[in-house]
């Protein structure tokens, strides 16, 4: 069992959040939302989408660059909390 944990970017971009993940952007990874944390849970979905089409489609997971992805050989959870002075 391998865990992925991406990366991603989430900023503001007018009147609603961007969010992408570098590592996947080539396969799509890019979504929005009205909040951040709107953003946030949008692009976890479509992270996740990107991966399984990945495996079915038989194309390795990216696992570089290093500051985009880590890869662990245990399984892993990610907890990410918005601070404060984004809301």
């Amino acid at each position: 069992m391998k865990t992925y944990t991406f990366r991603v970017i989430v900023e503001p971009d007018g009147d609603r959040w961007h969010a992408h993940c570098p590592a996947l952007e080539q396969y799509g990874a890019a979504t929005w939302g009205v909040t951040q944390e709107e953003a946030l849970k949008h692009i976890q979905e479509v992270v996740q989408m990107v991966v399984e089409e990945l495996q079915e489609d038989a194309v390795p997971i990216p696992d570089t660059p290093r500051q985009d992805v880590e890869v662990s050989e245990e399984p892993r959870v990610s907890v990410t909390i918005p601070s404060l002075a984004n809301r």
